[in-house]
């Protein structure tokens, strides 16, 4: 499910799928987006790329699209693939950061940046 908070610029992203289930927060306002993988309680963070993630107004349209449309071809299909490499807990610092929205996401697991 996708949820979009336009007033506070935040996508956030369910996914049930039991072990690859994950929630993904957008925060366009602080630039950046925060995944948590629930199979392997960890968070993975990264910048938002303007040049490979789309905007706040497109992912709507997007998801509009892919919902009435069953299928859509766009070239703003985004993977990611993350290497493992030193993990961080969180700390004052980091979620002044990133924000409240990731904070409430990412509290008291392993960063992976």
């Amino acid at each position: 499910t996708m949820t979009i908070h336009n007033e506070n610029h935040i996508v956030e992203v369910h996914v049930r799928s039991g072990v690859y289930s994950s929630d993904t927060i957008f925060d366009y306002s602080r630039g950046y987006i925060a995944t948590r993988l629930l199979s392997q309680n960890a968070c993975f963070i990264m910048k938002i790329n303007k040049d490979y993630i789309p905007e706040l107004q497109e992912i709507g349209r997007l998801a509009f699209e892919r919902k009435t449309m069953k299928k859509i071809y766009s070239p703003n299909n985004v993977w990611v693939q993350f290497q493992s490499g030193h993990s961080v807990f969180g700390n004052f610092k980091d979620w002044l950061l990133y924000g409240r929205p990731i904070e409430q996401l990412c509290a008291g697991l392993p960063l992976y940046q």
